[in-house]
């Protein structure tokens, strides 16, 4: 097998290895080799990934070995052909001059890996991978509370919803894929950090999507060709309520105002700004005909105030926003100009992108942030 795609395949599969694995037998990696193929596989009871790569196979098999050391090992191998073969309780790895034997691991216990479901369509890998990074980016990330650390996958026809909130802000993008059956509709609560990695490490040409039946009990597939192989990952559902987060939507017939402003330089204002800001203090954004004013901290320490140009729209209003969240989204909307639109001071702002202060901004991705209450 080739060095390259052996230690990308087996970094890839490492990633669902748990670092302090409740059962020794999970950090296996499981290697199976047949008619001229090499299957790489790993799993923790949650996730699973499975690449098959092409390779030389003199005698079928399997075994499995210790995940993590094969995968340090790979990587600092020369570029050359490498080669494994097992003997008993025992497998070694040739590469040019190197070699390591290893101690395997018994494959009785490690458990039986999740069937991939059958493929309920495919959506095109680069936009797949964009839509997942502007939303996960709103997931939460605190264990205690599950249900906000997914993004829910509504699928409706050929369009593909995905939503994420923390309870302090919501991302919605909207996309479109190429479904089996025009009239399927489903959901699904998938962990965050798994789709964004997935997404992320399947950029091919087409990522076929699996669900299966059940949204606490059920498993969601993703396989893609990459590098060579094929890639397949598996992951549970996470169980339990996600909140009706599409009433926090601004409705577009009462937005009272919308600012325009190049992103870049909003994004370096808030940036310089928000250095004097105390831990979990907002900067106040006051909207203003043909300026954006920014301002943090408070008369007892430092202070900080800067202003730019921007296109108002409607009233003025001074508004508040936690500044990590505000670049969060600024950094997702992934457009020159920025448009930021309130019914009020004290509702959820939405934040949309566009690709000039003159064009309409996209709808396909909306970022609503809370307002932090300013004190006066």
């Amino acid at each position: 097998m080739e060095r390259d795609l052996l230690a990308e395949s087996v970094s890839w599969v490492a990633r669902s290895m748990p670092g302090r694995p409740s059962v020794p037998v999970l950090a296996g990696l499981l290697v199976e080799a047949a008619d001229g193929q090499v299957t790489l596989s790993g799993f923790d009871y949650e996730t699973s990934h499975r690449v098959t790569v092409p390779a030389q196979v003199g005698d079928g098999g399997k075994c499995l070995l210790p995940g993590r050391l094969v995968s340090d090992i790979s990587k600092s191998l020369p570029s050359q052909a490498v080669d494994l073969s097992v003997d008993g309780a025992r497998a070694q790895l040739v590469c040019g001059t190197s070699r390591f034997v290893l101690q395997t691991i018994p494959t009785d216990d490690f458990p039986v890996l999740p069937v991939q479901p059958a493929a309920s369509g495919t959506v095109r890998s680069t936009v797949f991978a964009e839509a997942v990074a502007q939303v996960v980016t709103a997931a939460g990330k605190d264990d205690t509370m599950p249900v906000f650390t997914g993004v829910r996958m509504e699928i409706e026809g050929s369009t593909i919803s995905l939503l994420a909130t923390d309870r302090y802000r919501l991302a919605i993008r909207e996309l479109e894929w190429e479904p089996n059956s025009p009239d399927i509709s489903a959901t699904a609560l998938i962990p965050a950090r798994v789709l964004a990695e997935t997404a992320k490490s399947m950029t091919g040409t087409s990522i076929a999507l699996s669900l299966a039946d059940g949204e606490g009990d059920g498993i969601v597939g993703f396989e893609g060709e990459v590098s060579g192989g094929l890639r397949q990952t598996t992951t549970r559902l996470l169980d339990g309520q996600f909140p009706k987060v599409r009433s926090l939507m601004p409705d577009p017939a009462a937005i009272a105002t919308r600012v325009r402003v190049e992103t870049s330089l909003l994004v370096q204002a808030v940036k310089r700004v928000a250095l004097v800001a105390e831990r979990n203090a907002p900067v106040r954004l006051t909207l203003a005909e043909g300026s954006l004013t920014l301002d943090a901290g408070n008369g007892e320490e430092a202070q900080a105030s800067e202003s730019i140009e921007a296109q108002l729209t409607g009233e003025p209003v001074t508004v508040g926003f936690n500044p990590t969240y505000l670049l969060d989204g600024l950094s997702a909307i992934g457009t020159p100009v920025a448009q930021l639109a309130f019914t009020q001071a004290t509702r959820p702002a939405e934040l949309t992108g566009a690709t000039d202060l003159e064009a309409e901004p996209r709808g396909n991705f909306r970022y609503v942030l809370m307002p932090v209450r300013l004190n006066s």
